[in-house]
This record gives C-alpha cells, sequence and structure tokens, in this order.
C-alpha cells in the first residue's frame, strides 16, 4: 500500500506530491514547484527544500519526478530536485514535444530542442512503469494543454489541473492548444470511468468561499458533485460554460516564465557571456 505526503505552495496554490511504498522506500514526486517571485525576477527553492527535507527524514529512495503537464502558474522544481536526487528521472507525457513547437517560435526559443530531449523518459498514453516497487500507469488527459497526462497508482489518481476539487471544477481550456471538448472527453470518458473509489489528488486548490485545504476526494465525488463537470453535464453544456468562463479568467501572473521554462524539463536558458540567465517576454503592441 502506498504512502502519500502533500505539500502546498500557497502563492501558486500548488500541490506537490511525493508518493512511497513505506516498505521499501521507493518513491517518486508529482509537480514540484520552484519559487518565483515576478517583481525581482527571483527564484529560490523553499517548496524544494520542505520536500527534500522530507524525503531525507523518511529515507526515501525517489526514482521519477513526474510533471502531470507544462504547468502556465507556476515553474517546474523538477531540475532543482534532481540537481538534490541525481539518480531520480523527470518524465511526463510525449505530447509535450507539441507545446515546444508551438511555443519555440513565440518566445524565440532558437535553442530550444523540439524533439522531448530535456526530459529523461516521455511516456506513450497507457504506459505502465515500475518505481522501484511502485506500479505507474499513465493515462493521457488532454483538454486543459495537449500534453496534460495522469497517474494512476493503486487506488489513487493525481489529475494535475484536469480535474479539481468537487467544488472548484475543472480546468480552464484556453491555453494554446486546450479543448472544452477534449477536456470534457478526458473526463467523462477516461477518468470517470475509473472505480468510484479511486482516490482523486488534485493539482491546484484555490480554497473558494475561504475553506480550508482540501485536496483528495473519491471519485465517486466529483461524478455526483463536480460543479463543472458531472454524470448529468451534457457536452454541449459544458462546452458553452467553458468557453464562457474562460475568456472572463485573467491571464495567470507568472505564464510567460512559467511556459518557456517548463515546456524544457524546467531548464533554465543557456547563460549569456555576463553569467546571468534570462527569459524572453514578448511585447504585445495595443494600437
Amino acid at each position: 500500500m502506498i504512502s502519500i505526503q502533500h505539500f502546498f505552495d500557497i502563492g501558486t496554490s500548488t500541490l506537490t506530491y511525493v508518493v512511497w511504498d513505506s516498505l521499501t522506500n521507493d518513491g517518486i514526486v508529482i509537480d514540484p514547484v520552484w519559487n518565483y517571485e515576478a517583481a525581482t525576477a527571483t527564484l529560490s527553492t523553499e517548496s524544494i527544500e520542505q520536500v527534500s527535507a522530507f524525503l531525507k527524514k523518511s529515507q526515501i529512495n525517489i526514482h521519477w519526478i513526474l510533471e502531470t503537464h507544462a504547468h502556465a502558474d507556476h515553474i517546474s522544481g523538477a531540475q532543482v530536485l534532481k540537481n538534490k536526487y541525481p539518480n531520480a528521472k523527470i518524465a511526463m507525457g510525449e505530447r509535450i514535444t507539441e507545446l515546444q513547437k508551438a511555443f519555440k517560435p513565440h518566445f524565440d526559443l532558437q535553442d530550444l530542442n523540439t524533439e522531448g530531449g530535456q526530459f529523461d523518459r516521455l511516456f506513450k498514453n497507457n504506459e505502465i512503469f515500475q518505481a522501484g516497487s511502485i506500479k505507474i500507469k499513465v493515462l493521457f488527459t488532454p483538454g486543459h494543454t495537449p500534453a496534460c497526462c495522469s497517474y494512476v497508482i493503486e487506488d489513487a489518481v493525481f489529475t494535475g489541473d484536469c480535474l479539481l476539487m468537487p467544488d472548484s471544477g475543472t480546468g480552464r481550456c484556453d491555453f494554446p492548444g486546450g479543448s472544452a471538448d477534449t477536456l470534457f472527453t478526458s473526463i467523462s470518458e477516461i477518468l470517470f470511468n475509473l472505480p468510484e473509489t479511486t482516490r482523486v489528488f488534485v493539482g491546484h486548490d484555490y480554497q473558494p468561499q475561504n475553506r480550508d485545504l482540501k485536496f483528495q476526494c473519491q471519485m465517486s465525488e466529483e461524478k455526483r458533485g463536480n460543479i463543472h463537470l458531472n454524470n448529468n453535464t451534457s457536452r454541449a453544456d459544458y462546452i458553452r460554460f467553458r468557453v464562457e468562463r474562460d475568456s472572463s479568467l485573467k491571464t495567470p501572473r507568472l505564464l510567460l516564465p512559467s511556459i518557456q521554462l517548463n515546456i524544457a524539463a524546467g531548464k533554465l536558458p543557456n547563460p549569456r557571456p555576463d553569467g546571468k540567465h534570462y527569459l524572453i517576454i514578448p511585447l504585445l503592441l495595443k494600437t
């Protein structure tokens, strides 16, 4: 039986998970965060240090650092964590290459490898792999982004931004390559087909009405009570709702720095001659 420990980054409302076998101490980390202060362009490791301290205390042997997708609201801490645990491999779904090809010209990332070489492994849909004694199944669940995937481990599924807590609904679909129609399929025909007793672990919790943090529920709760998409929601109604809602949402605060790093597995761009790393921020001029 796996054990699961969550970590919550308040600044981005992001959940990071450590999943491990308490008998063998084999484990994985899902969606680590590299803290970024936009006003000063400063990267810091508070969130990673919390995870690392737990791994050290629990003597967990990390085999994989898994990403559910290329996040638009925080920078991946995968590289920082890998520097601490060099035997761990960074991986996500193989459709990340679609986003690399889409964003390379947008950010003028001339040196970006668009074949996914920044990752140690790119998974195929329904692929099953091992983290020591732990068996993990990959489910492609696109819609929020084309490269979203969920990870099924025993009776648990880690859904990233695809499916949130029932009172928070589902992820937005207005990023490049996103699709409300596709997300409807991912949730209603893939995730909802998992056993109703499946434990759902979400990628974010925005704590509506200032309620306490929640990050876990049963799939039966999602199917019956998700406020955006449940068993009684038609495809047409969901698409209509999602398109209207997304048109009113603000652009994520850390979208520009996050995307250009996360499509490269969280790797910083090569340093310039002055030894510093630089991000590219395209300007949009309104007339």
